[in-house]
């Protein structure tokens, strides 16, 4: 088959399932629009007809934690954790069609004034507080899997892609062998301090393109990499988000939120040591994401992000005594 049959069968089974799940006939016209290509092995178009809307994705099942979506969301609706309403779903298609709720972000309101993203941003915080509140020993796993626990062996495949697609693939810094070692130890430790905080119910990418506003109301997105992992990883995702450029103020204003609606198992020094090491470790993975995705797969658009990035991530290592190699990497990866 040539390329443009292969295209005009897909979007005909699209057609179909569409068709069949919404219960629209023949006689009415479909449009289909593409959104622009995300990093995670997943098509997304929106679905229009009538004066109606819904979103389809066409995922890849080889990456296996797309095939868990579908129960996560059965699941965070059944807690009353708000996401977008799941309409049909063809696990043998790989097709999932969703409720539609709009085009509005925290990312695509990063330009208003802070008086009114506040509360927006204390919304979600309140709500993934719901969700890492979730106890392990109440999760449902005979009936729902979730991708492995965060642990020291995760933290340090983040640290190491973070090295292979960053600091090497992208920056081409090659390390000197002594400064590595040091380096290794440090971030090896910084792992373990990790995985000693006790697991929490994580989104696991809870940044501003995750997080949807619609009538002042929150929904989250792209859960499907769900997990039990350490909470100030959500906290750093969001509040140290490279694609929105928050004061230092507005950081600790955020984090000072979500301490006062927490239960105080800590003082608020070691719960901020806590944010920013986490923090650290997110922006590794997120800066490995942006060099293997934008050198490996061709999504130029995440090499924009990645000075943002970086300068969180040196920020986040100023602010604690125990990444100074880490904090010596930031500056060598800036110039």
């Amino acid at each position: 088959m040539t390329k443009e049959e292969v295209e005009n069968l897909e979007i005909n089974n699209l057609l179909h399932f569409c068709r069949k799940s919404l219960g629209i006939s023949d006689s009415i016209k479909i449009q289909i629009s593409p959104f622009e290509r995300r990093g995670s092995d997943r098509s997304f178009f929106r679905i229009r007809w009538n004066k109606n809307s819904a979103i389809l994705i066409h995922y890849n099942p080889n990456r296996i934690e797309n095939t868990l979506y579908i129960d996560i969301a059965k699941f965070l609706m059944e807690i009353n954790i708000p996401v977008p309403r799941l309409i049909a779903s063809n696990s043998d298609k790989c097709f999932i069609l969703m409720e539609d709720i709009g085009n509005k972000t925290l990312f695509s309101l990063r330009k208003e004034p802070w008086q009114k993203r506040r509360t927006l941003y204390q919304k979600t915080l309140l709500i993934i507080h719901q969700l890492h509140s979730f106890k392990k020993q109440c999760f449902p796993y005979h009936r729902l899997k979730l991708m492995e626990d965060f642990g020291p062996e995760l933290y340090r495949w983040e640290q190491e892609y973070f090295k292979e697609h960053f600091v090497r693939g992208w920056c081409k810094i090659n390390l000197k062998f002594s400064f590595e070692k040091e380096l290794q130890k440090e971030l090896l430790s910084l792992g373990e301090k990790l995985s000693h905080i006790p697991l929490s119910l994580i989104h696991r990418d809870l940044q501003s393109q995750n997080i949807m506003v619609r009538n002042n109301k929150i929904y989250l997105i792209d859960f499907q990499g769900m997990r039990f992992g350490n909470l100030f990883y959500d906290l750093g995702s969001l509040i140290c988000d490279p694609y929105v450029d928050l004061s230092y103020d507005e950081k600790r204003e955020l984090l000072s939120f979500y301490y006062n609606i927490s239960e105080k198992d800590m003082d608020w020094e070691e719960f901020e040591q806590c944010f920013w090491e986490a923090s650290a470790q997110r922006l590794m993975q997120a800066l490995g994401a942006y060099g293997f995705l934008g050198l490996k797969k061709g999504l130029k658009s995440y090499l924009v992000y990645i000075p943002y990035a970086l300068k969180n991530l040196y920020i986040s290592t100023s602010k604690v005594s125990s990444l100074r190699f880490l904090r010596r990497l930031c500056i060598l990866c800036q110039r």
